[in-house]
């Protein structure tokens, strides 16, 4: 009830239904496709979308849990960590682009309208997300610790996305095969120059993210443009 009660609150209301209706809009696209082709080829951008909204389920609790009067730290440090491991989740949809160079189709430009809608959907969920995290940071901590945190949150959701697209972990892989994954991470670590594109791919999408974050954080801070009222004529 809570959670439902944040969904509904009037600075959180309309950018949530707006992302309810592209998701529904984008899982309509993907079925009408299913449909249309006969094949189920791109069922998986709804479970993709279904896993972007993780993120921002997760920093309404956090942001919640932070406006009571003495919030208890050990829960929002938990709220916090397994927001951050379902955070790559969301700008993940971007990389599902792969697939439409496997081969190319009569149905490409459909593909290709297809998953950037649901990657845009799925990267402005992010971006709610990763809004009402900085503003819990910067209140705790102040404005400069917050956008730390944006870098910081950049930096291992770009290496988060490379362990996901090329590696093949998912987010609960971190409980489910924890040993498998420190291997894989301590593999890397340990032998950085044989691995180039391992540091080459997640520090060029952390500065796709950071410059998207950063252009779209602006844009909530342009305050509403109204024309001046014309003199009536005499």
């Amino acid at each position: 009830m809570k959670l439902l009660g944040m969904l509904l609150r009037r600075d959180t209301a309309f950018p949530i239904f707006a992302l309810a209706f592209a998701t529904v809009a984008s899982v309509a696209l993907v079925i009408a496709r299913m449909a249309w082709t006969g094949n189920l080829r791109y069922a998986f951008l709804i479970w993709n979308l279904f896993l972007a909204w993780m993120p921002l389920v997760f920093a309404l609790l956090v942001y919640r849990h932070a406006e009571e009067v003495a919030p208890r730290r050990l829960t929002l440090v938990g709220l916090g960590t397994t927001w951050l491991l379902f955070f790559p989740n969301a700008p993940y949809i971007f990389t599902d682009l792969i697939h439409l160079t496997v081969r190319f189709s009569r149905e490409f430009w459909l593909d290709l309208v297809l998953i950037l809608i649901c990657a845009i959907t799925g990267f402005i969920l992010g971006f709610v997300s990763l809004y009402l995290m900085q503003s819990v940071v910067r209140q705790h901590a102040g404005r400069l610790a917050s956008w730390v945190f944006i870098a910081g949150v950049a930096g291992l959701t770009g290496f988060g996305i490379y362990l996901g697209r090329f590696l093949r972990f998912n987010s609960w892989d971190v409980v489910l095969k924890p040993l498998e994954l420190s291997r894989e991470i301590g593999a890397i670590a340990a032998a950085p120059l044989s691995q180039p594109f391992s540091f080459a791919f997640p520090a060029l999408f952390a500065a796709f993210l950071f410059i998207s974050y950063l252009m779209l954080y602006a844009l909530t801070h342009l305050n509403r443009l109204e024309l001046p009222k014309t003199q009536e004529l005499a």
